[in-house]
This record gives C-alpha cells, sequence and structure tokens, in this order.
C-alpha cells in the first residue's frame, strides 16, 4: 500500500512561474531603456540555451554566480557580434535581476491548482533560485502564501540534485520523505535528484519532451489532480 502524501514540494522557475516569458520581458524593458540596438527576439532566442547551459555548469558547481550572471550574457552579445564592454555587462546583468521579478505570468492553472492542493496538503518550494529574487518572485505573483517553508540553494548551502538540499527542505518542513512528493520540471535536478534521495516526484513536461517510461509526468498543472 502506498504511503499517504501529506506534503508537496514544487520547484519554482519553468514548473509555476513562467520564467522564459518574464525573462524576454525583462530583457526588452533592459535593452531597450539602455538603447542596446539588438534585435531583442533574435537576442532572447540565442539567450535561452545558452542560459540553460550555463545553469548546469553552476548547478554542479563548475562556475559561480558571477561567472553565470556575466557569461550567458556575454555569449549572447557574442554570437550577436554586439561589441560590448565588460562593465557594461555587469550593469545589464544587475539591471535584468532588478527588473525580471517584476513580471509574473504563472503557467497556466498554477492558482487553479494550488488553491486545490493548499487544504489538502502542505505545500514548499525547493529551488535553486537565489533567495531576495524568488522572494520577490513569490511575493509578486501572489503565490507565497500558499508555501509554508521556502528551501533555496543558498539556504541549504547545495543545489538540486544533490540529496543534501532535499534532506534540508524535508527538514524545514517537518515532513517525512515516504509522505512527500517534489514536483518540477527538470529530469536531472528535480525528479532525479528526489528519485535518488528517495523522494517520489513527477515531471512538469510542460513541452511534451520524451520522457523515460518510469517517471511519471504532466503536461499540465491541473493534471496533478491524477495523483493528488
Amino acid at each position: 500500500m502506498e504511503a499517504k502524501i501529506s506534503d508537496v514540494f514544487f520547484d519554482l522557475d519553468h514548473t509555476l512561474w513562467d520564467f522564459e516569458k518574464n525573462s524576454a520581458l525583462a530583457f526588452q524593458t533592459v535593452l531597450t531603456k539602455h538603447k542596446i540596438e539588438v534585435d531583442i527576439d533574435l537576442f532572447v532566442s540565442h539567450y535561452v540555451p545558452i542560459n540553460l547551459k550555463y545553469w548546469e555548469l553552476y548547478r554542479v558547481d563548475k562556475i559561480t554566480q558571477t561567472q553565470l550572471r556575466y557569461g550567458r550574457l556575454k555569449d549572447t552579445f557574442d554570437l550577436l557580434s554586439y561589441e560590448i564592454e565588460d562593465e557594461k555587462i555587469f550593469f545589464l546583468s544587475d539591471e535584468y535581476i532588478h527588473y525580471l521579478p517584476q513580471f509574473n505570468h504563472l503557467f497556466e492553472g498554477t492558482i487553479e491548482i494550488l488553491e486545490y492542493l493548499k487544504p489538502k496538503y502542505n505545500l514548499h518550494i525547493i529551488t535553486n533560485g537565489f533567495h531576495e529574487i524568488q522572494s520577490n518572485k513569490l511575493k509578486n505573483s501572489n503565490i507565497g502564501g500558499y508555501f509554508q517553508t521556502i528551501t533555496n540553494s543558498e539556504s541549504a548551502g547545495v543545489k538540486k540534485p544533490n540529496p543534501r538540499i532535499f534532506e534540508y527542505a524535508i527538514t524545514s518542513a517537518k515532513a517525512k520523505k515516504e509522505n512527500s512528493i517534489m514536483i518540477g520540471d527538470c529530469i536531472e535536478a528535480d525528479v532525479k535528484g528526489a528519485l535518488n534521495f528517495g523522494l517520489d516526484a513527477i515531471l512538469f513536461n510542460e513541452c511534451n519532451a520524451e520522457v523515460p517510461e518510469n517517471i511519471k509526468h504532466i503536461n499540465n498543472l491541473l493534471a496533478l489532480k491524477k495523483y493528488l
């Protein structure tokens, strides 16, 4: 007989909070404000995979936060053959971080599923994002009140998929892993990280990517009702 779920842990970016849409709007604001003469749509299309690559490196501690924030912009400008000084890149990076939490599009069904889950379960966040930025996202998008605990990589001292961040989150929530489940968009960080720790997991597969047969997955957040 399966253990009864009492605690549900969500990733934030790319799972509840629509990172790509909000990121594009932040860049549109920053690049326009500072008269950076590039095609913004083209800039964003280059930035998205570059940012993903840098986050993968950051997740396994191969680069620092500063290298992440500088490198992803530097590489994007280089692809566009746009000459820009390093000092300006650091400045634009800070501006982007400032504006990013001010755009708060959520994935379809986010509020409805949180309203559905809140009376039934204790809800929590586990994110590799940075404390101040993630706190602002939760506050500005009006979903912070749904969650009892927020675990980020800065407070835990490690990033998903390291089992210690899941241990930290479970302990903070006063939960038991056999009564908990993790929901996130990244197979490596969220799903395999949780499963390797002994925590059940569901992949939010919004882009309908191919998924291994043994991985539970949903394409829309409201589909969580089938499991919870």
